[in-house]
């Protein structure tokens, strides 16, 4: 009798303190839960991302900075749902599970953040003056010289600061060897769109005007110095 009491107090402790509910979403479904009554939506990228476009009502708190996150986030309403996205859904996945870890009850955050939402073409705002590259620029300059490494990538893209020092020592190595275009994947997302170019960083070697080799995400200084030469 004993047992069974005690048993049944564990599990209402238990239904009293169930965790909070942190799941990723794909862009349609947070875009139909930002539109439902009550929920708070939550840009963790930093001023100046949001200031080149953000998702409508977003409020913005820099994950990066965390004493300015920390102060924003006591503003929110920790009983009411948060729809959190970054540029590309790793900083929004960390803080998704900060604010699980600290006692919101429902996150969603957004799989493939920003990016992902303007290459499906959901609405934004704060962008207008924001030009994006044309396919004719494009081909400009992929068509320029013999070879061309176009880098798809972005200054808040982590793998891509990472690879910033490997192509500066490819540079180094093969000098006067091939032309280096760097493209802004936070911002030219119609040109991604067109070549199908899904992430960051993406690398492409042109040769004579034709693509002739791409690699997505880190890659080895060998292996660039390879499909240039």
């Amino acid at each position: 009798m004993k047992y069974a009491t005690i048993l049944l107090a564990g599990i209402i402790l238990f239904s009293c303190n169930a965790p909070a509910q942190n799941q990723n979403v794909n862009a349609e479904k947070f875009q139909q839960h930002a539109a439902e009554p009550g929920v708070q939506i939550l840009d963790v990228r930093t001023t100046r991302e949001y200031q080149n476009g953000h998702i409508k009502k977003a409020l913005q708190a820099d994950w990066l900075q965390q004493d300015q996150f920390k102060d924003r986030i006591q503003y929110l309403d920790k009983t009411k749902p948060v729809l959190v996205y970054c540029a590309s859904g790793g900083r929004s996945g960390k803080a998704a599970e900060w604010l699980a870890q600290n006692g919101f009850q429902h996150i969603e955050n957004l799989e493939g953040g920003f990016t992902q939402w303007k290459l499906e073409n959901k609405p934004v705002e704060g962008m207008e003056n924001v030009i994006q590259l044309t396919t004719a620029e494009y081909e400009k300059y992929t068509k320029a010289d013999a070879t061309v490494l176009v880098d798809f990538g972005a200054e808040w893209c982590p793998p891509c600061k990472l690879m910033a020092p490997v192509i500066d020592a490819v540079e180094n190595e093969l000098k006067n060897k091939f032309k280096l275009v760097k493209v802004d994947g936070g911002v030219n997302t119609e040109i991604m769109k067109q070549l199908n170019v899904a992430a960051l960083p993406t690398f492409i070697v042109y040769k004579n005007g034709k693509e002739v080799w791409r690699k997505q995400g880190v890659t080895e200084k060998a292996e660039l110095i390879k499909q240039l030469q």
